[in-house]
Formats: C-alpha cells, sequence, structure tokens
C-alpha cells in the first residue's frame, strides 16, 4: 500500500508490525479479486468503493473469511444498479440503514470461492432517547463515516482499486496493542448507538482486547442506555460474546460496568452476599468456570443451548438460598426455580421457542445426578434419567461434568467416576432397549381393545401406567402388559 492517510500528530506503531501487517491486506486483496472488480464498476460509475472495518481488522489478524464489507460514497440506489447487473444475488433487507447485500462467486486458482458481501453508504447513526432505532443520515467523506465507526480497530480502510490505507484514528496501533478504544469519545460514540456498550463486552470476548479505561467509564456512566435497544439487536450481541473464545471476560465488563444488570440481571445477582458464619462458594465464580469447563467438553463447535445452561444453570440460588441453624446453606430445589427464571429472561430476550425449552430443560435437570446418591444405578433409575433428559442427554451430560468446581482432588475424582458409571450403565442398557424411545409396551388402540373402552381420559391414564410400568421394569410382552394392564384396570374400576 503506497499510501497512508493517518494523523501526523500520532506517533506511529511499530514500523516493522505496520509493514508485515499491511503486507497482509496487501495479499488479501491480491487473491480476491471480487474486490477490485467491485471497485472498478464503482470508478467507472463515478463513484468510491473502500473495504472497511472488520474486513480490514481480520485481514489484519489474519482471519478474514469470505464476508466482505465496503462504504461508499453511492446512495443505495446508486449501489443496486451497480450491482445488479455483476452479483449473483442481491438482497435488500438493510437499505434502510443504507446497506445493500449480494453474492458473488468467483473462480480461483483453489476452484469457484463464494463471497458475501456488504456495501454501505458513507451514514451515520443517531439514536433518538426513546427510539429503538437509528436514525440514519449520509455523510460525504469516508473520514466523516470512519469517525462514526464504534471502535478505532474497526475505523480502518482500505481504498480501492489503489490500495490507500486509511487509518486517522490509530487504530493499526491499537490492534497491536490489543485495547479497543472509540475514535471520538465513547460518550458520543454509544449516543450515537448504545449498543455499542455491549459490542465493547463483545469483541473483548471474541478478540481477547483490553477496554481502555474513557471506554469502561463510559459504560458504567450510560448503562442505562442500552434500555432503548431492541431485544433482538441485545440478543443477537449476547449470543456472539457467549459463542466467543473468551466469554468470561465480555460478561465480566458487563457485570462490572452494570450492563449486564439491564440485560441478565440475573447474573450480577450471582454475586452474593457473604455471611461470616454461614459460607458456601462463589455462585458467581462458580458459574463462570461451569461455562469455561463446558467450552472445553464442545466436540462440533460453540454450542449456544449448553453454553447458556451452563451459564444460567445456578440462577435460581440467590431466590432459594436459606441459612441452617446448623451453619450451613441450602438453595433448595434452585434447579425448579432457576428454570422458570431462565424461561422468563430468554423470553423476554426474544429467543426462540425450542431455545428456550432446551435451556430452561437443562437447567431443570442439572442436578438429576446427584439426587440419585453415591449408589448403584438401577435399570429404572437410568431409564428415567434417559427418558427425562431426550435428546438433551448428550448435553446433559457435558453440564453434569462441567457443574464441578471443587478443589477437592479426592471428591472431583470421585464424582468423575460416579458419572462414568452412569454413562457405562446407559451405554449397556442401550444395546439391551430402545432407551431413546422409551414409550409403553402397548399402544392406544392396544389399550382400547384390550380394556373394551373408547378414546378418553381412560385411556391416558392406562397409557402412563404402562409408561411407569416400562421404565422400572424394563420391555415386556404383549401378553404381559395386558395382563398388568388388565389388574390395573380391574383396581381402578374397584
Amino acid at each position: 500500500m503506497p499510501n497512508a492517510k493517518t494523523d501526523s500528530n500520532v506517533q506511529q506503531p511499530n514500523q516493522e508490525l505496520s509493514i508485515a501487517q499491511r503486507r497482509a491486506v496487501t495479499e488479501l486483496l491480491r487473491v480476491s479479486p471480487v474486490a477490485d472488480d467491485l471497485a472498478r464498476r464503482f470508478q467507472e460509475a463515478g463513484f468510491s468503493l473502500a473495504l472497511v472495518g472488520g474486513s480490514v481488522r481480520d485481514a489484519l489478524l489474519g482471519r478474514l473469511g469470505n464476508d466482505l464489507d465496503f462504504t461508499t460514497d453511492a446512495r443505495p440506489q446508486d449501489v443496486l444498479k451497480i450491482v445488479r447487473p455483476w452479483a449473483d444475488a442481491v438482497w435488500e433487507v438493510g437499505i434502510a440503514f443504507g446497506t445493500v447485500g449480494c453474492i458473488k462467486a468467483v473462480e480461483g486458482d483453489e476452484g469457484a470461492q463464494e463471497y458475501q458481501i456488504e456495501v454501505t453508504t458513507y451514514r451515520s447513526e443517531i439514536y433518538d432517547r426513546s427510539s429503538r432505532k437509528p436514525d440514519v443520515s449520509y455523510g460525504d467523506s469516508i473520514e466523516d463515516d470512519l469517525v462514526r465507526r464504534d471502535f478505532t480497530v474497526n475505523a480502518m480502510a482500505v481504498a480501492l482499486p489503489e490500495k490507500e490505507f486509511i487509518d486517522p484514528h490509530r487504530g493499526l496501533e491499537d490492534l497491536a496493542r490489543r485495547v479497543l478504544r472509540t475514535p471520538g469519545t465513547p460518550e458520543a460514540s454509544f449516543s450515537d448507538d448504545p449498543l455499542r456498550m455491549m459490542r465493547a463486552a463483545r469483541f473483548a470476548a471474541q478478540l481477547d482486547f483490553t477496554v481502555d479505561e474513557p471506554v469502561l467509564v463510559a459504560l458504567r456512566d450510560m448503562a442505562e442506555r442500552i434500555d432503548i435497544v431492541s431485544a433482538e439487536r441485545v440478543r443477537d450481541e449476547l449470543n456472539k460474546l457467549v459463542l466467543s473464545g473468551h466469554p468470561r471476560k465480555g460478561l465480566e465488563i458487563m457485570v462490572d460496568t452494570g450492563l449486564a444488570a439491564r440485560v441478565v440481571p440475573e447474573l450480577p445477582a450471582l454475586r452474593l452476599e457473604r455471611d461470616e458464619h454461614h459460607r458456601h462458594k462463589d455462585v458467581y465464580e462458580h458459574s463462570l468456570t461451569v461455562l469455561e469447563q463446558a467450552m472445553d467438553l464442545e466436540d462440533g463447535g460453540p454450542d449456544l443451548t449448553l453454553r447458556l445452561a451452563a451459564l444460567l444453570h445456578d440462577i435460581g440460588k440467590p431466590r432459594t438460598r436459606r441459612f441452617e441453624k446448623d451453619g450451613r446453606v441450602s438453595f433448595h430445589h434452585h434447579e425448579v426455580v432457576g428454570a422458570k427464571m431462565t424461561r422468563k429472561r430468554m423470553t423476554a430476550l426474544k429467543y426462540s421457542g425450542e431455545l428456550v425449552k432446551d435451556v430452561s430443560r437443562l437447567v431443570e435437570l442439572h442436578l438429576r445426578f446427584h439426587g440419585y446418591g453415591s449408589g448403584e444405578w438401577t435399570d429404572s433409575a437410568v431409564r428415567r434419567y434417559v427418558r427425562d433428559a431426550g435428546p438433551l442427554l448428550d448435553r446433559l451430560h457435558k453440564l453434569t461434568r462441567s457443574d464441578c468446581t471443587t478443589r477437592n482432588r479426592r471428591k472431583a475424582a470421585a464424582l468423575s467416576r460416579a458419572y462414568d458409571g452412569l454413562e457405562e450403565r446407559i451405554a449397556q442398557l442401550q444395546e439391551q432397549e430402545e432407551l431413546d424411545a422409551i414409550r409403553p409396551d402397548l399402544d392406544g388402540n392396544e389399550i382400547m381393545a384390550a380394556l373394551d373402552v373408547k378414546p378418553g381420559p381412560q385411556v391416558g391414564a392406562a397409557y402412563r401406567f404402562l409408561l411407569e410400568q416400562r421404565l422400572e421394569h424394563g420391555p415386556m410382552s404383549r401378553e404381559a402388559a395386558v395382563s398388568v394392564l388388565k389388574q390395573w384396570w380391574a383396581e381402578q374400576q374397584s
């Protein structure tokens, strides 16, 4: 990149690092002809185009994928005229906010590469104090656009096709220092878009960066401003944070600054006050540790269901804490209370019904293993455990194992062996029975035929009785099931 726009009064970062990182962008653009091709089309139409924001940041970090973000002085309707004849698909979902999206496949040395592209007109976003959506106004220069970006590491651009590096706010230096700082004052940035406060926590978790102290101060002072942002946008940011590589870092920022109290108040509530006569583990720290341990057990990439369940599994403890006379602290039925609280919070954040059901069910079941004690698991207990977990069994295994945070190695080893034993018992019964689809040995039609009754509540009661028999005693032959059913029926009639 022969040219570089930057603040002349700012000391440049390490020259060797700067050259290496700029070379990474040059290499990116060399192997991405789609960028130059698109830029030429904008140039021919009399407009400018630049790679911008997260795309430049990720290129410098060596982690850019096929999602490319561009900015331009062209208005959205002009962008549509340029990209429609060129792209393989175009969508206008974000056009009200100045963004046009498209898909473009390009043949390269390694075969066809499909790029997902967003082109956004220079813009600013300013929230009214009572509004949940930004008012969009378009700018006339890339410098005006960059100053309104959320953080300096996202306020860099590469003008195309000349490949001029534009960094008016020392984003490259902050990237090298691994720090999150705003281009202007944090107060102005967060006033423009309060969701940026959550993005600060999210980027810290995703990039493993620290947050500049003035930014943290603004987060504490302005936390209540997050209330005007829609639940859906807040939820999406929370998901990205939880699914990141360092979620503890982002969650601690949210709790320490007061953001969590506005978004997930159940999390800071886990910081229970200690009593000098009644001791118990730090529930807040325990929950974050369980989350990290659950991440270590993931085998197919980040699992939002498991991570949310790990984070929220003990949120019922503050409401159920009791100080016993013998000096102990109890949290009786906190899993049941926690499941209800999980459903309420996730519903308020507009999560899907299926995800709400799965996460709250895991919270409800996370103590089930301990409820059976340390003795030998009976066949009926194993069947009920598998039946209650259903399709969540694998996640329940991981959550239960992650919930052991004791520093007592002997106790931890004993719990691990006990759960190993349970999984072995499940595997043994899986070979003998269809545990994943446990049902009575007679269906509804067979029950009605055996009892000579018509459809109604009696059939449902009989079905539940046979299910209990199946769970308690295992599979029966049809004849045995009919015999047991008729005996039960005679008792009911008498």
